[in-house]
């Protein structure tokens, strides 16, 4: 009796339209503070004097401190709810920010970016985790919606600071700015977030992930793997084999964020006429198309619209894997999110690597198709995923 009424109570306030509000909140800041790095990159290599090499190297922590902090993130939010645990990385994100934006030695740089990216990782996952108990609370499609608000979240934040060093504003005040808009943000949504644990006290802290989740995982792998991929390839692949002017090589990938947005915020109206596994078949498809025409097709103008397709097909497929690795009973959904995440984030760090071995060996060209290949094998396990 007691453990019903704590689950009435928890989709009670789940079911809320101010929570509903505060989780869009919390996706928005989750996007805005990883977004805000990216303009700060040049000049942290600057300060430090680092070399190409050292700075890919330095980034790898970002990539470290998420990867640690996921997992635990998933634990965390089983004992003491989603609403300390995204309070916690939310304040590393405001004290991690300021630092990136000032510190001179890669060994500082290093060290902060390492909590930057647990910061990330601990929201990341408690995010999701609310968004599911949101969605299964309202018996609404909402979490491509949710997700919409973090691609907002990375157009805000790199638009601001790239902005304020536009205008003049060294990369502190530039940032600050960021830091000023989450705080008034997270100060109004806060009281709406879950505090509610998802998991009680006998149930396990950490769960390997194994059969249904791990499978789960691998497909988010692939999905990462191919946004990491178009997220630091494509304006190479437009320079060297289209001929594009390094000043306008952007242009890929900025087309492919657009289309994600828009396909996000429109993607809870596309999976409830659809259907969770006709969205997921067609879009995949869309984006393996999309990669396929971008590489075949030598035409500037059809490259471009292939990484837009690659956007808008790819926009729904990651909140329809979260919603399906919170509808599972194989592992607890605190557990079974953070596992997915973990192993889906991999693909991102993975995916530049990979892509640049197999560029290296063959051609660019070779490693896009493979990966539109690759999505193909999401596309074939739809009806599986979605069951």
């Amino acid at each position: 009796m007691e453990m019903m009424t704590t689950l009435d109570a928890r989709q009670a306030s789940a079911s809320t339209v101010a929570t509903q509000h505060a989780t869009r909140a919390v996706f928005f800041i989750a996007g805005i503070g990883m977004a805000a790095w990216a303009p700060l990159v040049p000049y942290a290599k600057n300060r430090a004097q680092l070399s190409d090499g050292s700075l890919g190297t330095l980034l790898l922590f970002l990539g470290l401190g998420s990867l640690v902090a996921m997992p635990l993130s998933g634990m965390l939010v089983g004992r003491v709810g989603c609403k300390k645990v995204i309070t916690c990385g939310s304040l590393f994100i405001l004290l991690a920010l300021p630092l990136l934006a000032t510190l001179s030695t890669a060994y500082h740089l290093a060290l902060t970016l390492a909590l930057f990216g647990a910061a990330i990782g601990l929201v990341d996952v408690a995010m999701n985790i609310q968004a599911i108990e949101v969605e299964k609370a309202t018996g609404r499609v909402m979490m491509s919606g949710f997700h919409g608000f973090f691609s907002i979240g990375g157009i805000a934040g790199a638009g601001i600071v790239s902005v304020g060093l536009a205008l003049g504003l060294t990369p502190l005040p530039a940032v600050t700015l960021v830091v000023a808009l989450i705080i008034v943000i997270y100060a109004f949504s806060q009281r709406h977030l879950l505090t509610q644990r998802v998991q009680s006290d006998n149930g396990p802290i950490f769960v390997i992930p194994h059969g249904w989740v791990l499978f789960l995982g691998l497909m988010c792998f692939i999905l990462f793997l191919a946004e990491g991929s178009i997220l630091d390839w494509a304006a190479l692949f437009l320079t060297q084999a289209r001929g594009l002017p390094t000043s306008q090589a952007g242009l890929g990938y900025t087309l492919f964020s657009v289309a994600m947005t828009l396909g996000r915020l429109t993607g809870d109206r596309i999976v409830n006429y659809f259907g969770r596994t006709m969205t997921l078949f067609c879009g995949t498809l869309c984006a393996s198309a999309g990669l396929l025409l971008a590489v075949c097709v030598p035409s500037i103008t059809v490259t471009l619209a292939g990484f837009a397709l690659v956007g808008f097909g790819a926009a729904n497929t990651v909140p329809i894997m979260f919603s399906a690795a919170g509808n599972q009973q194989v592992m607890p959904v605190n557990l079974a999110i953070s596992s997915m995440t973990t192993i889906g984030y991999a693909g991102i760090l993975a995916g530049p690597a990979l892509t640049g071995f197999i560029s290296q060996c063959y051609s660019l060209t070779t490693a896009f198709s493979i990966i539109a290949i690759l999505l193909l094998t999401v596309a074939a396990s739809a009806r599986l995923i979605t069951r």
